[in-house]
């Protein structure tokens, strides 16, 4: 008898043991479920006129005029530069480019001869590059925090530092090899453009692990070469000024497209109230009306043609919808208003805000920007404005060494948001205010 009781106590313990373990590993993978998905849509090369909810005449925007209407949608969106590569790394990082040092395209060194061709397609273009890219792979990126949380983190799109391995994702589209044609994207670039199985497949793969992922879609859309489908070109031919114009139209739309099918493919997958959406532009675009570039007031330059973006946040039934034309917020407050919705916090210090924080919110005075040479170098050599917005003015200041023929320009945005009528000399005491606001904000890594 002694031994039967000694083997039912043992099997009982056993069976406890077991049982408090299948508990735990279902409580983990309930907590697993209960994390969101995180979505990042990012357009390229997009004017903050060129939606249908923010009134264009004439481009069609059905998917993200639907998201602007489910989402805490900030019209007065920023990102602090408005240049592709440095505007990306910002958006995955929380900080500034003077913190993160990506301050533009492609990296020009004293003595490199261009010959009258952009750095880009020189051969020396891709070893000038890698220490920058070096530098990057040692910062705190949001897929790398997420890891803490059990997330798989997916690149699709644009990507300028190497390998999508730099930025902490698990996997991705882009190889960045500069021997096989990687700068920007390379693979990366198809997304959207051919299709969206490459991305399914991911989601797909993190639903099948049972763990919440993060999204990085950021389409080579609608940026150059605009080259529509045929159906979306005729739709806008007779609506635009020029077949130039025409064409980005319809590309806007083609972008509007492909991200209504991702949002679709995350319903279909049951994945909606389950998945956080943020929607923002890398950096603005004007299209001329008389060849295939864009007008200089727009990308690379200080003006909101440049740097403004409706910015988004969609989470069902935890956000509440509204739309608020007048918070200030930056894409730098991207990384730290997940993170504090997850309930983390960053080892580094970031430069923005849990923007869904209304007491934040409402405490800040301004946000802030900076523009560096495409082809760049060090802070100091490549620096070309810095700016401050804050609720009305905004001040552009250009860099006395690199800018010396140009004058500090101030706007009532309110008033005037498409920068017509300058007010430095009228509003001298609002001048000095933001230029002690800007100086006070600068600490770059000289």
């Amino acid at each position: 008898m002694k031994n039967l009781s000694l083997v039912v106590l043992t099997l009982g313990i056993a069976t406890y043991f077991t049982s408090c373990k299948e508990v735990k590993q279902e409580i983990a993978e309930k907590q697993k479920e209960a994390l969101p998905n995180i979505v990042f849509i990012i357009s390229d090369d997009q004017a903050w006129t060129d939606y249908g909810f923010m009134g264009h005449e004439h481009i069609e925007t059905p998917n993200l005029d639907k998201l602007a209407n489910e989402s805490l949608t900030f019209s007065r969106g920023y990102v602090p530069t408005s240049l592709c590569a440095p505007s990306l790394a910002s958006m995955i990082t929380g900080v500034y480019p003077r913190n993160h040092m990506v301050l533009g395209n492609d990296r020009v060194l004293p003595g490199d001869d261009k010959k009258g061709k952009p750095a880009w397609t020189l051969p020396w273009r891709a070893s000038n590059y890698v220490p920058v890219v070096e530098n990057f792979k040692k910062l705190n990126t949001l897929p790398k925090m997420l890891k803490k949380k059990g997330y798989l983190s997916f690149q699709t799109g644009k990507w300028w530092l190497g390998n999508y391995s730099n930025g902490g994702f698990d996997y991705g589209m882009t190889h960045g090899d500069p021997d096989r044609g990687g700068r920007h994207g390379d693979y990366g670039l198809e997304i959207g453009r051919k299709g969206m199985d490459t991305l399914y497949n991911y989601i797909d793969l993190a639903l099948e692990k049972k763990k919440p992922f993060f999204m990085w879609y950021a389409p080579f859309l609608p940026h150059s070469p605009h080259n529509p489908p045929d159906s979306l070109l005729q739709k806008y031919l007779p609506k635009a000024p020029t077949e130039y114009v025409a064409k980005y139209w319809a590309m806007c739309e083609w972008f509007d497209i492909t991200c209504g099918e991702l949002m679709d493919y995350i319903d279909k997958k049951g994945q909606t109230e389950n998945t956080i959406f943020v929607y923002v532009c890398d950096n603005g675009w004007v299209q001329n009306e008389n060849d295939g570039a864009y007008n200089p007031i727009s990308k690379q330059a200080p003006y909101d043609y440049g740097l403004r973006t409706p910015i988004m946040y969609k989470w069902k039934g935890k956000i509440a919808p509204g739309m608020d034309t007048l918070s200030l917020t930056s894409s730098l407050d991207m990384v730290p208003t997940v993170l504090d919705l997850l309930g983390l916090e960053s080892s580094e210090e970031l430069d923005g805000i849990n923007i869904l924080d209304e007491t934040e919110r409402n405490n800040r005075e301004a946000v802030f920007g900076e523009i560096y040479n495409h082809d760049f170098n060090t802070i100091v050599e490549g620096l070309k404005y810095r700016m401050v917005m804050t609720n009305p003015y905004k001040l552009i200041v250009p860099d006395p060494k690199n800018r010396p023929n140009e004058k500090i320009q101030l706007y009532n945005i309110f008033k005037d948001p498409f920068e017509q009528v300058n007010l430095v000399d009228e509003r001298p005491e609002v001048v000095d205010d933001l230029r002690n606001k800007l100086e006070a904000s600068w600490n770059p890594k000289l």
